[in-house]
């Protein structure tokens, strides 16, 4: 056992004696993005003192073929490695709870599973040190969700609808709530606002005090833009796949916590009609010998050249990230002109209508980094960030040019000038067929299978894109029952 795996065991004993721990709770990633879990008492963690005879070395066996995108049934056997520095205390649980994310091995090889999302996050971060360009990527994801007080919907052979309230709701002003006391927030101004129009004021503040339990470190949280409940809490940046952990616990707790109080949350991109979505702006820099190399004093925006390439890598590759980075067909309802959303694929400075913004509230160099728009949180987060990686590092590497900054509100382009500004895929086959036809860059250095982008395709078009194909949308009612 390594010197630094006994140290994080040592973490690891006196978090259990600290807590009180019975229960030792273990968490890994289906490849859709979706956290599995089983738990053991915390006796079976008694041989922690020597690893080498203990689950530590073993590993615990589990059926692959329960999981989406994993195993087929006459292969199902797999095997789940416990990372001890990913043990935090689940600040969940009623009995006191230890929570350890797990890496995926076949049984057979003893090797890395290629499905396992960790595992592809975790060979980006290892290529980008083998490239040379940089040591380390830091990612700052924004993650914005809605909180409702009901959530109802059903789809059958012969009924298909939803229903959604919050208190919050523009379309509730005139509810008879005995009393109803005004303040709801009307559509798209909804942000920043100060109770009584929040009304999740202290509901937020409670998240992200579990938020900290669990390890997470938070800069801020606010209302968003939208009605209804819109939120949005931001973590303290983090290298990838520490970051990509931090996601999978932020949202769990955001879940359970609303859960607490009879209300419900979602990352569901666009659950509300003429409203803003809900995204997830990814800022990232990349970092060598601990300098930031996207900082350059006599750059736009301070923005270093190889910052310029990186954005170029992201911008070519586009139309084949939002396969993973905005991966459900709901994701497309959100990515529309008329709603904030990044929909345009240029960059500049300051500039939030463009797919790619370079912020500059600082002169710091330790700040500087460029922020991609165009994702939302049904991604799973360890393909996303990998993919997102892959892409600038494609962009350095053959010095891919992303043209001059517009510094135009992009929104309100038109004619032969919009023309000109590339667009993100309108729908997921959009995407889809664009991440078949443009996928090498994402291959490099073994970072993700053939497997991996095989089965995600097929899931995505038999499972979602063709299901909801097959059915009739309640608005084509309106459109067309008295044709």
């Amino acid at each position: 056992m390594q010197k630094k795996n006994r140290a994080e065991l040592k973490r690891l004993n006196k978090l259990i004696k600290e807590n009180n721990v019975q229960i030792v709770d273990l968490k890994f990633n289906d490849l859709l993005g979706m956290w599995q879990h089983f738990s053991i008492p915390v006796s079976e963690l008694t041989e922690i003192d020597d690893p080498e005879k203990s689950i530590w070395s073993e590993g615990i066996g589990f059926d692959g073929s329960s999981i989406r995108g994993f195993q087929k049934i006459q292969e199902s056997d797999m095997l789940m490695q416990l990372d001890p520095s990913t043990a935090v205390f689940d600040p969940i649980c009623k009995v006191p709870t230890l929570s350890i994310i797990c890496n995926i091995y076949d049984p057979i090889t003893k090797k890395p599973y290629s499905r396992d999302p960790r595992f592809v996050a975790r060979k980006a971060a290892e290529y980008l040190k083998s490239t040379g360009i940089a040591d380390e990527s830091f990612w700052g994801p924004e993650m914005e969700f809605f909180i409702f007080n009901d959530v109802r919907f059903d789809q059958t052979e012969n009924t298909g609808y939803y229903f959604i309230d919050s208190n919050e709701g523009e379309w509730n002003t005139g509810r008879d709530e005995k009393p109803n006391l005004g303040y709801k927030l009307r559509y798209k101004e909804g942000g920043f606002l100060v109770p009584p129009h929040d009304t999740l004021q202290d509901l937020r503040t409670e998240m992200i005090q579990a938020l900290m339990k669990a390890g997470i470190g938070i800069e801020l949280h606010h209302h968003e833009v939208a009605t209804a409940g819109q939120c949005e809490i931001d973590m303290k940046f983090d290298k990838l796949v520490p970051m990509a952990d931090k996601c999978m616990m932020y949202k769990y707790i955001i879940k359970n916590v609303a859960k607490k109080h009879n209300m419900v949350a979602t990352f569901m991109p666009k659950p509300l009609f003429g409203d803003n979505g809900s995204g997830m702006h990814a800022h990232q820099s990349l970092w060598k010998k601990g300098k930031n190399i996207f900082f350059d004093p006599k750059g736009y925006a301070l923005l270093s050249q190889t910052g310029k390439y990186y954005i170029g890598g992201l911008l070519k590759h586009a139309p084949a990230l939002m396969a993973l980075c905005a991966p459900t067909t709901n994701s497309y309802k959100r990515l529309v002109p008329g709603y904030e959303a990044p929909i345009n694929l240029a960059y500049s400075a300051r500039n939030r209508s463009s797919a790619i913004r370079i912020p500059v509230y600082t002169n710091n160099p330790k700040t500087k980094r460029i922020e991609f728009r165009p994702p939302d949180c049904t991604c799973n987060p360890y393909l996303a960030f990998a993919a997102m990686l892959m892409a600038g590092i494609d962009g350095i590497k053959n010095k891919i040019d992303p043209g001059q900054p517009l510094e135009k509100n992009t929104y309100e382009l038109a004619g032969e000038e919009a023309a000109k500004v590339p667009v993100v895929p309108s729908s997921l086959e959009e995407s889809i067929r664009a991440l078949e036809n443009d996928n090498k860059f994402l291959f490099e250095g073994g970072v993700f299978t053939p497997d991996v982008i095989n089965v995600w395709v097929n899931y995505k078009r038999d499972k979602e894109i063709g299901e909801i194909r097959l059915r009739p949308n309640p608005y084509e009612f309106i459109l067309y029952f008295d044709m």
